[in-house]
C-alpha cells in the first residue's frame, strides 16, 4: 500500500504500479469519486483476475479507461460526430461512452455485446496511471459486485485488498455516483446509467 498525493502523485509510485499492470497485476487506484481496480485491458488473464476479485458475472461488461482520444483507434470501429462532440465537452471527466468494439477487443470486456464503454479519467492519479501503463486499463469500481463503491481505502473489503498487487491510497475521495454511461451507438444516444453528468447537459451539448 502506497500513499500518493491526490493532485501530484510521485512518478516512482505511478511507474511501479504501471509495471505491475503490464505484468498481469491488479492495482487499486482513485478513479475520481470512488476507488477502482486497474488491470491491463488487453490481457485476458488480467481481465479474468478482475472478475474473480469482484465476484463479478462475466455477463457484465467492464468499463475501460484510456489516456487520449487517439487510443480509441484500436478499440472501436467508428467514432461518430455526436461522439466527438461529447468527447470534447466532457473528457476528461465523468462520461463513459459506449461504442461498437473493434474485433481485437476481448469478449471478456464486452460480455459478448459487441460494445465497449470508454472514458478519459479526470483524477490526476488515474490519468497518470493510464498514461504510464501505456494502454487501456480497467476502470471498474473496487468492490464486490453488487455492493456499494468505496471512497476510502479503509472501507474496502479486506479480501479485495489482499487480492490486489498494489493499493494507491490518495486519501478520502469525494464519493457519490460513478460516471454516466451513454450508448452512443444508438440514435438518439441512450443513457444506460445516470451518473455524474446529467442527461440535460448531454442533450444541450448535442443540440444543433
Amino acid at each position: 500500500m502506497i500513499r500518493v498525493h491526490p493532485d501530484h502523485p510521485a512518478p516512482a509510485a505511478i511507474h511501479r504500479a504501471a509495471a505491475l499492470i503490464q505484468n498481469q497485476g491488479v492495482v487499486v487506484f482513485p478513479a475520481q469519486c470512488l476507488y477502482g481496480l486497474a488491470a491491463d485491458a488487453r490481457d485476458p488473464s488480467a481481465i479474468k483476475k478482475i472478475f474473480h476479485i469482484k465476484h463479478r458475472p462475466e455477463t457484465n461488461p467492464l468499463l475501460i479507461l484510456i489516456h487520449s482520444p487517439t487510443d480509441l483507434e484500436e478499440l472501436v470501429t467508428h467514432i461518430s460526430e455526436p461522439a466527438k462532440t461529447l468527447m470534447q465537452a466532457f473528457w476528461p471527466g465523468g462520461l463513459t461512452l459506449v461504442f461498437e468494439a473493434a474485433p481485437r477487443v476481448s469478449d471478456l470486456l464486452t460480455a459478448g455485446t459487441g460494445k465497449i464503454g470508454l472514458r478519459i479519467p479526470s483524477h490526476p492519479v488515474a490519468r497518470a496511471l493510464v498514461k504510464a501503463a501505456g494502454g487501456p486499463i480497467t476502470g471498474t469500481s473496487a468492490n464486490r459486485s453488487g455492493s456499494p463503491g468505496c471512497s476510502r481505502i479503509s472501507d474496502l473489503p479486506r479480501k479485495l485488498i489482499q487480492a490486489a498487487d498494489m493499493v494507491l491510497d490518495a486519501g478520502t475521495l469525494k464519493g457519490g455516483t460513478g460516471s454516466t454511461i451513454l450508448d452512443i451507438v444508438c440514435d438518439p444516444p441512450r443513457v444506460i446509467r445516470q451518473g455524474r453528468i446529467p442527461f440535460d447537459s448531454i442533450r444541450q451539448a448535442l443540440a444543433p
